[in-house]
């Protein structure tokens, strides 16, 4: 007998106004260059392909059973989802969110120094499973229990084949 698939979801959505951590809002609009509200502390954040932070809860709950006391919004992500495992999805990956949020996974996050300030041992740690940064492709309201459809990015011409030019 087969497990039911399970449902992919917004668990916490959070904010600050600069750094970490982040904390949980019942919900946020997300426009093209982020949640509102959310501020970054460095401008190399201020991206629209980094508009919005994604992690998923199984990956925090695995490294608070490693030794390190992490919520939703501790490692500096905007949305904290559920059955998602979003560093196994590509860039390109479109994500509909029930609430009408689309977004783009655009770039595999890297572990920052400013992850020194939860323990300096974490971003050897976390590596490989840091996240995803995405880019707002329909803005809208987006909050905690919203849904995730998974779309895979269509294909593009240069995948099936080299494309003679006359």
């Amino acid at each position: 007998m087969h497990e039911p698939a399970l449902t992919p979801q917004v668990a916490a959505v959070c904010i600050s106004g600069g750094g970490i951590p982040k904390l949980p809002l019942a919900s946020a609009a997300v426009t093209f260059t982020g949640l509102a509200g959310d501020g970054h502390n460095h401008a190399k954040h201020n991206d629209p392909l980094q508009a919005v932070c994604l992690q998923d809860m199984e990956i925090l709950e695995d490294l608070t059973k490693e030794g390190f006391c992490l919520k939703p919004g501790t490692t500096g992500e905007n949305l904290t989802v559920c059955d998602l495992k979003v560093n196994h999805l590509g860039v390109g990956t479109i994500l509909e969110f029930s609430g009408g949020v689309v977004l783009e996974l655009t770039k595999e996050r890297k572990p920052c120094y400013v992850l020194d300030a939860i323990d300096p041992r974490l971003k050897e740690v976390i590596a490989g499973r840091c996240g995803f940064y995405a880019r707002v492709l329909r803005e809208g309201l987006i909050q905690a229990g919203d849904i995730i459809q998974v779309r895979a990015q269509q294909e593009s011409s240069c995948a099936l084949g080299p494309i003679m030019v006359l």
